[in-house]
């Protein structure tokens, strides 16, 4: 059975080829420092036609799950800038089963979507996040045989259902630069 790690315990997970594990870097915003209970990474696979984003976005490297007084929050980062997404716990528990392949002992919402859309050979091929009046969107891109549709979606849903198809997190480079917040180089110790 699932459960999440007690306060303080940190699980990661990488799976970029030829890396260690490495420590996730502090960062504040509103000059908090964020706590943290766990941290993973994802690597997402190949982008569109040739793995080239469109101009002007940037492929997330990887995705980290933490918790944090203000609640569960999902770090998209490159490199040493991240950009904080404030989440749900059960999305939050979602996206943590999907990075470490846990199963709950019932699927959640996600599972389940994963499960359907590979059960009709479909399958997600990308998510793009943007941010309009202060709250994260997503357009998340479905391909079944050779139709591609884009959904409007919450940014959580889109991340969460992208790592379970290994299908890439796209934001653009101005998102990054003026929403993100700058982390510590991974492999610097806390």
């Amino acid at each position: 059975m699932y459960s999440n790690p007690p306060l303080g315990a940190v699980a990661r997970s990488d799976h970029s080829e030829g890396n260690t594990m490495r420590n996730p870097g502090r960062f504040s915003i509103g000059g908090t420092m964020l706590g943290l209970v766990l941290s993973l990474s994802a690597v997402c696979a190949a982008e569109g036609p040739k793995g080239v984003p469109a101009p002007g976005q940037v492929r997330i490297q990887n995705v980290e799950v933490r918790a944090t007084v203000a609640g569960p929050v999902v770090l998209l980062r490159v490199y040493n800038r991240a950009l904080p997404i404030f989440v749900d716990a059960v999305v939050a528990e979602s996206i943590h089963g999907a990075l470490t392949k846990k199963k709950t002992p019932r699927p959640l919402t996600h599972d389940l979507m994963h499960s359907v859309l590979t059960a009709f050979e479909g399958k997600v091929s990308r998510a793009v996040v943007t941010l309009k009046d202060k709250t994260f969107y997503a357009a998340l891109t479905i391909v079944v045989g050779s139709t591609e549709k884009i959904f409007d979606s919450r940014s959580s849903d889109a991340i969460a259902l992208a790592i379970h198809f290994k299908a890439p997190i796209l934001v653009s480079q101005e998102l990054l630069d003026t929403s993100g917040v700058d982390v510590e180089p991974e492999g610097t110790p806390l």
